[in-house]
């Protein structure tokens, strides 16, 4: 473990049992047959034992996309090319993307950060420019970047979480945009679970058969590059580094420090899952903190939530990123935080329990 995430994997603390029966208890106590509000009654509980309170509350939201570009799409891994990460940049910053659309609607915040886009973005207000360099290397030549790089990437991450903690931001997303990520994140899962990159990896922006099958060859020579091949077991950080995204460095680092600071996060699609599975593989204690909006079309996705033992809110066939389905699943959380709080109980409604 390195110097910058022992002190914060340290800090992270399991969920608290006696918060949960309280909350357990409580939503017994509401107009209603014993569970019958199913899994909104368990994202109320959690929300009830992440933040510690007998009335848990989501008064500001925000949802940050990460942008980085991937040195992996020179071997023609994509269907589209590197400048649609920069592109898409101003888009989110103009307010057109689908996550904005999204976002509005839930009346969440959206934060674009540059983690590593390979463009000139200095001149962009609204942009949190914390440019690490232009695009990780070619993981197929070497790692996609070095210890120093892989920190500062990090460090994003805990410095925006640290940020939403001081903004009192209830309830976060992390979302990311970068061309060629699918084939980090399809990396990343073959190197924690142990699949052969032919079962994991999928169509990304919208690759045809045989060019998925390329893909697929290109993560293998990836693997075997940085002796990660299956059933090989590596640390999380070195996978991180040699085989990863800084956007998904950045993720990472913060959903560590958010569960440090109880801050409830939820994952979006492939990639997000990716950074939050090498989190866990850290600190498991992170799960406790985290929902996971969706179930992306991403194979390699059900695989990363099985790993975290965390089961999807909605599965909409999507592909997208950008944080879309997590920003989506934002309004069930809400829902089952009012129930927590709004619904009367058997005594104060009059209502005779069961028998």
């Amino acid at each position: 473990m390195n110097d910058l995430l022992q002190p914060l994997i340290q800090k992270i603390k399991a969920a608290d049992l006696g918060w949960q029966q309280h909350a357990r208890e409580h939503l017994d106590s509401l107009t209603k047959p014993l569970g019958s509000l199913g899994r909104l009654e368990e994202l109320a509980a959690m929300m009830v034992a992440i933040q510690q309170t007998k009335r848990p509350k989501i008064e500001r939201k925000a949802v940050y996309v990460f942008a980085a570009d991937h040195g992996i799409t020179e071997e023609g891994v994509s269907a589209y090319p590197k400048e649609v990460t920069r592109q898409m940049v101003l888009n989110f910053l103009h307010g057109g993307a689908a996550i904005n659309v999204i976002a509005r609607k839930a009346e969440a915040q959206v934060i674009v950060v540059d983690v590593g886009v390979d463009g000139d973005l200095a001149d962009q207000e609204g942009l949190v420019h914390r440019k690490v360099r232009r695009g990780t290397c070619n993981m197929l030549h070497g790692p996609a970047m070095s210890e120093a790089e892989l920190d500062a990437a990090l460090q994003i991450g805990i410095d925006l979480a640290g940020s939403a903690n001081k903004q009192g931001i209830d309830l976060l997303a992390v979302g990311e945009m970068g061309i060629g990520n699918t084939t980090a994140a399809s990396a990343i899962v073959s190197a924690l679970t142990g699949a052969v990159p032919f079962d994991v990896t999928g169509a990304g922006a919208g690759l045809g058969q045989e060019a998925v099958r390329h893909k697929a060859r290109v993560i293998e020579a990836v693997l075997k590059k940085h002796e990660l091949s299956p059933p090989t077991v590596a640390d999380a950080l070195y996978i991180l580094r040699c085989v990863g995204g800084l956007e998904i460095a950045a993720i990472t680092g913060m959903i560590l420090a958010s569960a440090s600071l109880r801050i409830a996060c939820v994952i979006d699609g492939f990639i997000s899952t990716a950074a939050a599975a090498l989190a866990y593989s850290l600190q498991p204690k992170v799960r406790d903190y985290l929902f996971a909006g969706h179930q992306s079309e991403e194979p390699g996705h059900r695989l990363l939530l099985e790993m975290m033992g965390l089961m999807p809110l909605l599965k909409l066939n999507m592909r997208l990123g950008e944080g879309t389905g997590a920003v989506l699943a934002f309004g069930l959380i809400e829902v089952a935080v009012n129930i927590f709080n709004e619904m009367a109980t058997f005594s104060q409604a009059s209502v005779s329990g069961a028998i």
